[in-house]
């Protein structure tokens, strides 16, 4: 059985092309066709990575519902 090819890249591939596109465009060695195309890719993947974290938010919401009441905290990330 062949592993199945995902639709689209996951969070962190997206991020990491996302990240390389911006890059390169900080340069200023690309043509102006050459931005506009990097551009519209970093739009694509912009949007598919806001789908993935929308996505995993609105699991998250369902995994911390109890009896059909969703109870939402802010979340906080401890700092050392």
């Amino acid at each position: 059985m062949t592993p199945r090819k995902k639709k689209t890249p996951d969070f962190e591939q997206a991020l990491a092309e996302l990240e390389s596109l911006v890059t390169q465009m900080e340069q200023g060695d690309l043509t102006l066709e050459a931005s506009l195309s990097a551009f519209e890719e970093g739009i694509k993947l912009t949007r598919e990575c806001q789908t993935i974290l929308d996505q995993a938010e609105q699991k998250v919401e369902i995994l911390t519902s109890k009896n059909g009441e969703l109870k939402t905290a802010p979340f906080h990330i401890e700092q050392e």
